[in-house]
């Protein structure tokens, strides 16, 4: 059985990249800038009390990242929080190729037009190197995520890593990847 390429990723190498190529007068393909990686983080802090909140939440995390997540622990211990260095207190996954391609489709097409009084994204969520991140409250706007088993509603962190340093390519990519940005 022949694997077939990610709807996103065809669109990249087909359309994308040319544009992006003429637009900023890139002379080798390797200058133009790609997707990287997708990473996205849940952090609970309640796990602090209860140690099944952070297994469910990496649970749910494996389940919209469609790989393992790995738990994230405390650097330091900090008493006013009863938190001790090594306790897990939260989940992230770093999804690159084909599957990176994939869930950017499911968050641009299902998840985003799903999220109460969405509006857009920001665009002064970019960090000055190219890289976009973008908080959800609610991870249940995935499909993956079954609403009646969930114990309860977390908020999932993304990070969107591109190859470029500069912020306006990354927007340029991004905008042509149809992500909703404000204005």
């Amino acid at each position: 059985m022949a694997s077939t390429k990610p709807r996103l990723r065809a669109l990249y190498e087909n359309e994308i990249k040319p544009v992006l190529k003429e637009q900023y007068g890139f002379r080798n393909d390797m200058m133009i800038p790609r997707l990287e990686k997708i990473v996205l983080n849940m952090g609970v802090g309640e796990a602090v009390k209860d140690s099944k909140k952070a297994r469910a939440a990496a649970e749910d995390l494996s389940t919209i990242a469609g790989q393992k997540a790995v738990p994230t622990r405390a650097r330091k211990s900090l008493a006013r929080y009863r938190l001790r260095e090594g306790m897990i207190i939260g989940a992230k996954v770093t999804i690159r190729s084909d599957r990176m391609y994939e869930f950017l489709d499911r968050l641009v097409t299902v998840a985003l037009p799903r999220v109460r009084d969405f509006r857009g994204l920001s665009a002064k969520s970019f960090d000055g190197n190219g890289n976009f991140s973008l908080g959800l409250r609610e991870h249940i706007v995935f499909p993956e995520i079954d609403y009646d088993a969930v114990d309860e509603i977390r908020g999932l962190d993304i990070s969107i890593c591109t190859t470029t340093r500069r912020d306006d390519e990354a927007r340029s990519l991004l905008e042509k990847f149809n992500l909703p940005f404000r204005n």
